[in-house]
């Protein structure tokens, strides 16, 4: 795998210097945030296999079954399409998928014990490895016969990610669809989580940029072609504070115990809109 970085052109130069000149509330991208057409050759194939492994676990997310089965098709499906699961021992989570339930904003652990039941709603969120490169996306799956409010929350929460897709372009900024996640979430009467966002992904599990699912138009991270990120807002029914499992140390919950929706898409910035090449 590549872990060279794009050098931008001069005009690319010119006009990041430009924007930055005239607007002091937005950041220019490092270097090693620009991928090289090799990189990105190799982040959308990860990411295709990433979408092929969601696809294969999507049929068993149903009343009845276990997370821990989830985990074990997830595991099995990835190797055998020549993938490696990322979150497998990530500086040491136990499990090769996420799998968080109603309160459980991210980070869920799959359990033996924890059986899929009507009522429920879960995102999965699925990191694949391919080749030395990563694809990475979540969606939300509604159990059975789902509260009216509930789901909802998860509607909006895509519907949010969507809008924010369509607002992600080349010398836009992250503030432009973060500032629009959070007004489609207060609108609705739901909260967007502060402490926890997107990131940059592709040559490593988790790198720069942080990617906040709130912010003001015209401000923050500038997009630049050559970008490989997620959008994944985690939206609250209630308060948008969570807490950490202070047992497991990954679990996260709301902190009143409200349920939470989550959908996760991997972009990468082209010279002319985005491209999804995970979700």
């Amino acid at each position: 795998m590549s872990k060279e970085s794009a050098m931008p052109n001069f005009a690319t130069m010119e006009r990041i210097r430009g924007i930055c000149a005239r607007n002091r509330h937005v950041q220019a991208p490092s270097i090693k945030m620009l991928k090289t057409q090799k990189q990105l050759d190799g982040i959308r194939r990860a990411g295709e296999i990433n979408a092929k492994v969601l696809d294969a676990v999507e049929p068993y997310v149903k009343e009845g079954v276990s997370t821990e089965e989830l985990d074990r098709i997830v595991a099995e499906r990835t190797k055998a399409l020549g993938g490696i699961c990322a979150p497998f021992h990530y500086e040491g989570f136990p499990k090769h998928v996420c799998t968080s339930i109603n309160e459980v904003v991210c980070h869920g652990i799959p359990d033996p014990h924890r059986i899929l039941k009507n009522g429920d709603i879960i995102n999965v969120d699925c990191t694949t490895i391919y080749k030395g490169y990563y694809g990475d996306a979540s969606r939300m799956y509604c159990i059975g016969e789902v509260n009216d409010d509930w789901r909802r929350l998860v509607e909006v929460t895509k519907q949010s990610v969507e809008k924010a897709v369509r607002l992600a372009q080349p010398w836009a900024t992250f503030g432009d669809f973060g500032h629009a996640i959070d007004r489609m979430a207060r609108e609705n009467g739901f909260s967007v989580v502060r402490e926890i966002g997107g990131h940059g992904c592709g040559v490593d599990f988790h790198e720069d940029p942080w990617v906040p699912h709130f912010g003001s138009p015209n401000a923050g991270q500038l997009i630049v072609p050559g970008m490989s990120f997620t959008i994944e807002p985690m939206i609250n029914m209630g308060t948008h504070r969570v807490t950490e499992d202070a047992e497991d140390g990954w679990t996260i919950r709301t902190e009143d115990g409200q349920p939470s929706a989550q959908w996760e898409y991997h972009l990468i910035i082209t010279e002319t809109g985005n491209e999804i090449i995970s979700r």
